[in-house]
């Protein structure tokens, strides 16, 4: 029984390592009444960025994106499809805004964009947008 417990608790705690160890660099800050998060995913191309850290830094830009500043927004992409491809936005990139929490605005981009992705790996959250405190 104890050796079970401690095989357990390894794995638990070797699980978290794993994770910590993959986690993406983030760029945070405050774009009016909004906190934006970027999500500084490997597979972003230098055009992808700029146009993210635009959407970031740029009141105009996140306005586009998120109309009502008092909900919270996500948007999430494949690892294989990107969001710019050729100067034109992909398909399967989808942003969400107007939702009542982080979690659910996370959830509802990913499910959006794993529904179109051509690529076979699943979506993930490349920026975040919340109400700034």
């Amino acid at each position: 029984m104890l050796r079970s417990m401690v095989a357990t608790s390894l794995a638990v705690v070797g699980a978290g390592v794993v994770m910590a160890q993959s986690a993406v660099p983030t760029e945070v800050g405050v774009n009016g009444l909004s906190a934006v998060t970027l999500h500084l995913q490997p597979f972003l191309t230098e055009e992808e960025l700029t146009t993210l850290r635009l959407v970031a830094s740029n009141d105009q830009a996140l306005g586009l994106f998120v109309a009502d500043r008092k909900g919270f927004a996500a948007m999430a992409a494949s690892p294989e499809d990107g969001f710019v491809r050729g100067g034109a936005p992909v398909k399967s990139a989808v942003a969400l805004a107007d939702f009542p929490n982080a979690a659910a605005a996370s959830t509802e981009a990913l499910a959006a964009c794993d529904a179109l992705r051509i690529g076979p790996s699943p979506c993930v959250v490349v920026l975040e947008v919340a109400p700034a405190k």
